[in-house]
């Protein structure tokens, strides 16, 4: 078993940041991928950024302005959100895959807005 928590959603204008955060906890050995996805209303979940041992890779939407990265030593992910714009309003998912399994943590929202 694998338990996420994700922190650091809120309410941003257009142009600012925010960094949310995943700390992983259980039987996180097996995990060999992590990645965002978000979910806006009306909208099917989306995969934003994943991240594995040979790399990372973005959604076409967010490439030059996210990040993403992990911290082994915490058990943390991490997503970096710059040059933020309201179409970036979702509620933000982390994941992490086994082979046979995908675990989800309870979403953060982020809301961009003037």
């Amino acid at each position: 078993q694998v338990q996420l928590v994700e922190s650091g959603g809120g309410l941003v204008q257009p142009g600012g940041s925010l960094r949310l955060s995943c700390a992983a906890s259980g039987s996180i050995f097996r995990v060999n991928r992590m990645a965002w996805y978000r979910q806006a209303p009306g909208k099917e979940r989306e995969l934003v950024a994943e991240i594995t041992s040979g790399g990372s890779s973005y959604a076409d939407s967010v490439k030059g302005r996210f990040t993403i990265s992990r911290d082994n030593a915490k058990n943390t992910m991490y997503l970096q959100m710059n040059s933020l714009k309201p179409e970036d309003t979702a509620v933000y998912y982390c994941n992490a895959q086994e082979v046979y399994r995908a675990y989800w943590g309870q979403g953060t929202q982020v809301t961009v807005s003037s």
